[in-house]
């Protein structure tokens, strides 16, 4: 397989804070929820992506807590759901990883899908320090399929040293585990379930791999230290191997990764815009970085020519 010219994680992820002072926080929702038309009533329905959910869920809580906005999120279903219930009324928020389709706009006529691009989730194969010292930097597709399948267990069939291959899965259904077996097998139906310990979060990811001599696993490139853990190349539809370093993921050339979106009927109001709002505030960036993925700010901040995707 043929390497890009990047041969290890140079970029560093920018860290946005947790928390800002509360006064000042408040202040800007209270803020927000009056210039919005925000009543105490208001209750906002969002469906969609499991993916997504996470920092929304997050965000819920917050602005709960502090705005008294109720907001329900039903993931069952994913994109498509979230865009179904949008179509039908049912949900005022999609949550998506996928665009508007025609076929989408079709069903639904009357409703005028406003798609609001978020960030970017993107998926590394982390590696322990030792295999990367023994030469492995790179894997294509098939050779993953087969690790998958148990045809190669071994680190020597890769080119690395004569060590087991420990693969720590993320948890079957979770929304880092569909984009993964969709890339390498077409269809989440066809992958054999079972097989291998399970991880339910990126520092879960982390910590197996950091202390596990000749293990793998799929977490957010924000959590690749290029120190116990190393990302490895995948080769993209080109042929060519691309690093998750930020020159790829703004191209489009690495192949792990999916956009992510909110979709609303017209122009974002009310209670919809409050969420919306705080996802681009500096609190919203935050929960965004908490869960590995790339915000708007990120990408910008990287290339301040960077175009959201359509």
């Amino acid at each position: 397989m043929s390497l890009s010219s990047t041969q290890q994680i140079q970029s560093r992820f920018p860290r946005y804070p947790i928390s800002i002072p509360a006064g000042i926080g408040f202040a800007c929702l209270f803020l927000i929820a009056i210039l919005s038309g925000l009543r105490a009533e208001e209750i906002v329905n969002v469906v969609g992506s499991s993916a997504v959910n996470l920092p929304v869920a997050d965000a819920a809580q917050i602005l709960r807590s502090e705005l008294g906005l109720e907001i329900r999120i039903n993931t069952n279903g994913g994109s498509s759901a979230g865009i179904s219930a949008l179509g039908d009324g049912v949900a005022q928020i999609a949550m998506t990883t996928r665009p508007i389709t025609p076929e989408d706009r079709a069903d639904s006529p009357e409703v005028n899908f406003n798609q609001i691009y978020i960030g970017q989730q993107v998926i590394a194969l982390g590696v322990s320090a030792d295999i990367w010292q023994g030469g492995v930097r790179g894997v294509r597709r098939s050779q993953l399929r087969a690790i998958y399948e148990g045809k190669i267990n071994n680190w020597k069939q890769l080119g690395g040293p004569n060590a087991p291959i420990v693969f720590f899965n993320a948890a079957e259904g979770r929304g880092v585990w569909e984009l993964y077996i969709q890339w390498i097998y077409g269809d989440s139906k066809r992958a054999p379930l079972g097989r291998f310990p399970m991880m339910n979060s990126n520092e879960e990811a982390r910590n197996s791999v950091e202390f596990t001599r000749g293990s793998m696993s799929l977490l957010s490139p924000k959590f690749i230290d290029e120190k116990s853990i190393f990302a490895l190349a995948l080769e993209a539809e080109d042929g060519k191997g691309y690093y998750p370093v930020m020159k790829n993921i703004i191209s489009g050339k690495y192949p792990l990764m999916k956009p992510m979106y909110f979709v609303v009927n017209e122009k974002p109001t009310g209670g919809v815009k409050t969420l919306v709002d705080f996802m681009f505030d500096i609190r919203g960036r935050a929960l965004l970085d908490k869960y590995g993925y790339f915000g708007v700010a990120d990408l910008k901040s990287a290339n301040p020519e960077f175009q959201p995707p359509k």
